[in-house]
């Protein structure tokens, strides 16, 4: 008898050890508890200590209050044009109410997942392909925006809804990677025929400015150039007025400037100025009145004798030249000088 009241005794109390144990709750952060009392909503526990009625308490669900993200597999969408594209999204959600997230819906997991595929097919049956791909902040927007106003009454809050994939049939992606490769070579066709056309363009400009400027470096070159004749000669005039040379100065000058002048190949005639030739004979004159030592040279007597003979051949002697002056101009050998003719008055 002992020994019985002694197990009882022991189970009794295991059976109490077991229950304070089931009647303390500690909820962690970011989390609550659902708590039924006899089958019926009775309280949700915050984060913290709490002790249950034993036996007449619960736990119903444990509900997570932190930012969640679940993600789909992939759905079969068919677009406008007839065309099976392939969707793979993500959702972001979050508990605000855990009563309703208990009470309102049996698996609100499973409530958003067809809720999000059929809002899917929805809003990309409504696109063609084309826009469909390029599409997507649109079509996350028309996603968030049907799934909060619909599971706001499940208390669960959509923050945000991501298209992760969108994969058109093998037909289509080997169509569009050709199109792409043809895009690209002909961005690639038209930026060369640019880099070139440019490069045309530069150049031409540049043999523009080149000749531009080697244009304006000669043309300053040849005003430079007459600007220092025009000085030089400027200056041989200032000279020449300043000193008030004769005719016989003058004409020597030109005595010397002939054999430079005879020095070109195509020269071999020059047309001389009567006003010359009446110097030359000044010059020549007052060179044959030169002497020796008193005496005039042989060449020049014999030159008068021949000179006065055939002055008295010629006729009257005071038309005769005088002896020692030379008959014609002085021409240096080689040159033929002509004797500009007289232009009679009009």
């Amino acid at each position: 008898m002992d020994l019985f009241f002694t197990l009882l005794a022991a189970g009794l109390g295991l059976i109490f050890v077991v229950a304070l144990v089931r009647c303390v709750r500690i909820v962690p952060q970011q989390w609550m508890y659902v708590v039924e009392f006899l089958g019926k909503y009775r309280r949700t526990l915050t984060p913290g200590l709490h002790v249950l009625v034993p036996f007449l308490e619960k736990v119903r669900t444990k509900i997570d209050m932190r930012e969640q993200v679940v993600g789909f597999d992939p759905q079969p969408v068919i677009t406008s044009d007839n065309l099976v594209v392939s969707i793979d999204t993500v959702l972001y959600f979050r508990v605000i109410d855990p009563y309703k997230a208990t009470y309102a819906i049996a698996d609100f997991l499973e409530g958003i997942e067809q809720l999000t595929v059929t809002t899917l097919r929805n809003v990309v049956g409504s696109f063609d392909l084309e826009k469909t791909l390029t599409s997507r902040e649109e079509i996350n927007r028309h996603l968030s925006g049907v799934l909060d106003e619909t599971t706001g009454d499940w208390g669960i809050k959509v923050t945000r809804v991501e298209i992760k994939a969108i994969e058109p049939p093998a037909s289509v992606r080997d169509s569009m990677e050709k199109q792409m490769r043809a895009e690209r070579d002909r961005r690639a066709a038209i930026l060369n025929a640019e880099g070139i056309k440019q490069s045309q363009i530069l150049t031409a400009e540049g043999e523009k400015q080149a000749q531009v400027l080697r244009a304006e470096g000669e043309r300053q070159a040849r005003i430079l150039e007459a600007e220092g004749q025009a000085k030089a000669i400027r200056t041989v005039v200032e000279a020449i007025h300043d000193a008030d040379p004769d005719a016989k100065v003058m004409a020597y000058q030109y005595l010397q400037a002939l054999p430079q002048i005879a020095a070109g190949e195509a020269n071999k005639v020059w047309i001389v100025p009567a006003e010359i030739t009446k110097a030359l004979e000044g010059i020549g004159g007052a060179l044959g009145g030169l002497v020796l030592g008193g005496q005039r040279p042989a060449s020049a007597a014999e030159g008068g004798a021949e000179g006065a003979e055939a002055s008295g051949r010629g006729g009257d002697g005071d038309s005769a030249q005088p002896a020692g002056l030379p008959a014609a101009p002085f021409v240096a050998p080689g040159i033929v000088l002509e004797e500009e003719p007289k232009r009679e008055p009009a």
